[in-house]
């Protein structure tokens, strides 16, 4: 397994998780609501910094590699599931928008695991609307876990509108990477 400071900084990131939940656990004297709402978005927020700044030194340091590329996006996505989780636990996000998120990012992680072990990976290639995707959810979780005015607009409607979004892009992309991946699951289910 290779080491460089693109994969610490993944590896971060997963080991910011359960610090992320445990936010919500602290005995209720260590921190107010609104304290652990804040902490909670910035941890969320600094865990996507740092996806960022994961794959731009990877480039930049030329330190890419097959290990970082698989642990990057399952980080990502550990995060992204513990946060909506968190969520709907707070009321804040309904269970079926958390489970139509976190079941299309299980069933195209797993479609794409299958395409690379066929040799048919750029037939699901990252879309434009996964990412318009991403964005909505990236942008709605640290609004949804602040839940408090923030630059004159209420964090709490804003960031459940654009989870909504997200919702609605993730069947959507779900749907394009699926007719992406068809021929192939045809010509392989036939064989």
């Amino acid at each position: 397994m290779p080491f460089n400071l693109p994969i610490l900084l993944t590896w971060l990131r997963i080991v910011a998780i359960p610090l992320f939940v445990a936010v919500y656990y602290l005995p209720a004297p260590w921190l107010s609501l609104h304290e652990r709402n804040l902490i909670a978005a910035l941890i969320f927020m600094a865990a996507g910094f740092t996806d960022w700044a994961d794959g731009f030194l990877a480039r930049k340091l030329n330190q890419t590699s097959a290990f970082g590329a698989f642990l990057d996006p399952v980080a990502d996505k550990l995060m992204v599931a513990a946060a909506l989780i968190v969520l709907v636990q707070l009321g804040r996000a309904d269970a079926i928008v958390a489970a139509v998120i976190i079941g299309r990012e299980i069933t195209i992680s797993a479609l794409r695991e299958w395409m690379a072990k066929i040799g048919a990976a750029k037939h699901v290639a990252v879309s434009m609307v996964g990412k318009v995707k991403t964005a909505a959810q990236m942008a709605a979780i640290p609004l949804l876990l602040y839940a408090a005015p923030l630059a004159g607009y209420d964090a709490l409607v804003v960031g459940e509108y654009l989870l909504w979004l997200a919702a609605l892009l993730t069947l959507w992309s779900m749907g394009y990477y699926m007719r992406m991946a068809w021929p192939e699951i045809v010509k392989r289910g036939a064989a």
